[in-house]
Order: C-alpha cells, then sequence, then structure tokens
C-alpha cells in the first residue's frame, strides 16, 4: 500500500463543495484515510493501491490551488487506515491563535539536507548555535526526537502559544529549528515565534518524514509516531515497534 501525507495553507472558499468532489474522488479510487480541509487550506493521509494514489494527487493537482503540492510516500504491507474521513473544520492544525495565517506568507524553511549539515556542524552558516525546538504532543516524542531537542511536553498542539512564550527568552541567540511530523505544526509555530519576535527560526521542509526520505536519518533517535494503524516508522520508513 502507498501511503501519502501532504498539506497546503491556501484560502479555501468552497469547502463543503471541494469535500464532496475530494470524497467522492477518493472514494471511487477505493482510498482510505483523512482529508481535512478549512479556510486556511487542507490536510490530507491517505493509503490505498499506488496507482489509484498517484491518480488522487493527479486529480488534485489539477486544481490549480494545488498544483504544487508534494505528497510524501511511504510503504505499509496492509491498509494502514479503517475508514475514509473528509471533513470540514475551523482548523486543518488547531492552535486557537486566529493571527496566524500561514497562506499570507510562510516562515523559512529548511531542508533536511540543510538541517543534517548544521546539527553535524553544531552551528547555521552564520555560526550561530543551532537548537531544535519538538512542536509535538509528548507522547509523540516519547517514540523518537532529534537528539538534544527541546520538547515542552505539551499535551496538544493548542498548548504552544503558552509554552512557548514561558521558554522564549532561552531561545533569543540561537537558531530555532522547529519540527513535527510531516510539517504542518512546525510552519504554525514557526509563524508564531516569528510573529512575538523571535529572529532565526525556521522550519523542517516537510517534517522527520522527509528527513527520513532525504537524509540517512541521522542526528534523530528513534522512531517517528504517525497517526494510522502503523504506529510509527524508522528512518527506513518502515513500520517500527512503539517503545
Amino acid at each position: 500500500m502507498l501511503n501519502i501525507s501532504a498539506y497546503k495553507f491556501i484560502n479555501l472558499a468552497d469547502t463543503p463543495v471541494l469535500s464532496e468532489n475530494l470524497h467522492s474522488q477518493a472514494k471511487a479510487l477505493a482510498l482510505k484515510g483523512t482529508v481535512l480541509l478549512a479556510e486556511e487550506g487542507i490536510n490530507l493521509f491517505l493509503a490505498g493501491d499506488a496507482q489509484a494514489v498517484r491518480q488522487f494527487v493527479l486529480q488534485l493537482q489539477a486544481d490549480a490551488r494545488f498544483a504544487d503540492l508534494q505528497p510524501k510516500e511511504s510503504w505499509s504491507a496492509t491498509q494502514p487506515f479503517k475508514k475514509l474521513l473528509v471533513k470540514v473544520k475551523r482548523e486543518i492544525i488547531r492552535m486557537n491563535h486566529p493571527a496566524i495565517q500561514p497562506a499570507q506568507g510562510r516562515a523559512p524553511a529548511v531542508s533536511a539536507a540543510t538541517v543534517r549539515r548544521w546539527l553535524e556542524a553544531g552551528q547555521d552558516d552564520a555560526g550561530r548555535p543551532v537548537v531544535t525546538l519538538d512542536t509535538r504532543n509528548a507522547f509523540e516524542v516519547d517514540e523518537g526526537t532529534f537528539a538534544g531537542a527541546m520538547d515542552w511536553r505539551i499535551g496538544k498542539f493548542s498548548d504552544f502559544p503558552d509554552a512557548f512564550r514561558a521558554h522564549k527568552t532561552a531561545l533569543q541567540d540561537k537558531t530555532v529549528i522547529s519540527f513535527c511530523t510531516g510539517g504542518i505544526r512546525c510552519e504554525k509555530a514557526a509563524i508564531l515565534m516569528r510573529e512575538e519576535g523571535l529572529e532565526h527560526v525556521y522550519q523542517l521542509d516537510g517534517g522527520i518524514l522527509k528527513y527520513f526520505e532525504e537524509t540517512d536519518g541521522k542526528h534523530y533517535q528513534g522512531s517517528c509516531f504517525v497517526f494510522d494503524e502503523r504506529r510509527a516508522v524508522g528512518p527506513d520508513l518502515a513500520v517500527a515497534p512503539l517503545r
């Protein structure tokens, strides 16, 4: 089974109609998983026969708003989702911070290869010390994270703004790499931190899964929790046992 995940922050004014269309397309291709839509964009996790999954992606990219969507891919021996769900929500990832509008401009992103190089050197290209900041929930972090990553033990992503304000001073003179599973949470988190005055903040483009896909996984310890029946994947993107 081919598994894909993707998101894009973009203003969507037609979420009810789009929801019906995407549900029909995914159902016709026998795909399972979740597609979340909101006025701020799209977030999806789907799995199925490889040809069917890629056909769905092509259909989605035919909409000019999603033409540049590049899903992350991984494989599983069985279908990791029990059903197909397409939902319209207030946010595609809940932060309860309405001033954050990623569609108005992304926070600067750094590639997986750049992050690996910086971590190897212990500093960025300007010589500033580099720290990694895990924006995921505590139970996800417990399955694996970057060596030495900051972990504020948040219980849900909407806790992140308050946690950041409590730790902001310790980040002032450092280059902060915000990371998460696939990129969506660390993008919102990086925008919040920049808006609140932290200058050298970057998001890990594509999150941990893209880091696994494009590097050898060095500097990451353990596995990455995923929200499907695989539960966790290792740096080789194969199913890994839970800790």
